[in-house]
């Protein structure tokens, strides 16, 4: 244990000292090593992240990550906004589709597909999906799809009263649902293996707050190297004459890698309810907590925020919400759900580039 935390300690560091060195832009070989960096960065945060799930208990751990994640992911698209100009005005939106689609089709169809290949059969608790499912699909259509049909202002805008009342309806819905989460229905989202886990190993409040701090140093490294790598890979996928959006999903995947690869070792160890928690609730976090702080920042500089999204992106999100909620309506999951949603994962990608 104290070997595996040195290492996890260690890592971002030396990605930090890259990152500050500015060696990264001038070499192919130093892009390399930290690509390198970045995933080992990316294990580090999986590692401190566990730390605190069995400190603190689930479902609280789940939540510390999916926060960090997403309070990170903000301030990476605050500042691109501001800086950015009419360029960055569909960033937010792009972003956080993106993310959401990577999350239903992605994380949860790799954790289906996964726990189902090993177990035949993994069971959940129901009742936290539909909480998650019911949050979740409201916060999309009030975010992504009702711009594309409103009428105070000509296409997929906002009006200033219509993104403060959208803003804190998010906040709303995302705030009941933690309540619900960590409070009045926390047995829905707690597993027997959760309970075990806190009583067979003793985290103390040193290793706490040294694996909060360095959950936040990976975590900020990760998304630091993603957005200084951005440009090799644009030129890669512009030499390939494929669409720039890719970057933006290449970027996103490299983001949540954190939360994907800690729901997949859930799924492997029979833990899909972990798996389910961090999914789904990285994505309620992506959104709920995105939107609210966009629009802030809209306003304040007076820019306009794309959020609509188009016909097709809407067909495409609504076919991974629907999958999810038919394949999560039991209670009980299997091998041909996860393939299902790696297929609709496949399809947003395919679309992207063969629109």
């Amino acid at each position: 244990m104290r070997t595996l935390f040195q290492w996890a300690t260690i890592a971002p560091i030396l990605a930090w000292l890259l990152y500050f060195s500015g060696l990264i832009s001038d070499s192919a070989i130093f892009q390399v090593v930290a690509t390198v960096l970045l995933i080992a960065a990316v294990i580090s945060a999986v590692h401190h992240s566990e730390v605190i799930a069995h400190r603190v208990g689930e479902p609280y751990g789940t939540i510390i990550l999916a926060v960090a994640v997403t309070i990170i992911e903000v301030s990476i698209i605050v500042s691109l906004m501001v800086s950015g100009g009419e360029e960055s005005m569909s960033l937010a939106r792009d972003t956080v589709f993106a993310a959401t689609m990577l999350i239903l089709n992605g994380i949860v169809g790799a954790c289906l597909f996964i726990g189902g290949l090993k177990f035949h059969e993994q069971n959940f608790s129901k009742h936290s999906a539909t909480i998650a499912l019911v949050s979740l699909v409201a916060i999309i259509i009030l975010t992504l799809v009702f711009p594309s049909v409103t009428t105070s202002v000509k296409g997929p805008y906002y009006s200033t009263p219509q993104l403060i009342f959208v803003s804190v309806t998010c906040i709303i819905i995302y705030g009941f649902f933690l309540f619900a989460q960590t409070k009045r229905h926390r047995e829905y989202f707690l597993s027997a293996e959760d309970n075990e886990d806190v009583q067979h190993i003793t985290i103390t409040n040193l290793q706490l707050v040294a694996s909060l701090a360095f959950l936040l140093v990976s975590l900020g490294i990760v998304v630091l190297l993603a957005k200084t790598l951005s440009p090799t890979i644009e030129t890669i996928v512009v030499k390939h004459h494929l669409p720039k959006t890719l970057v933006g999903i290449v970027i996103a995947a490299v983001i949540l890698l954190p939360e994907g690869i800690a729901a997949i070792i859930a799924a492997r160890i029979n833990k899909l309810q972990t798996s389910l928690n961090l999914a789904l609730g990285s994505a309620l976090a992506s959104i709920g907590l995105t939107i609210p702080c966009v629009a802030v920042v809209s306003i304040i500089y007076d820019m306009k925020i794309i959020l609509g999204l188009d016909i097709k992106s809407i067909i495409l999100l609504g076919l991974s919400v629907f999958i999810v909620m038919l394949s999560l309506a039991s209670g009980r999951t299997n091998i041909v759900y996860g393939v299902v949603l790696l297929v609709n994962l496949l399809a947003f990608i395919f679309l992207i580039i063969h629109p």
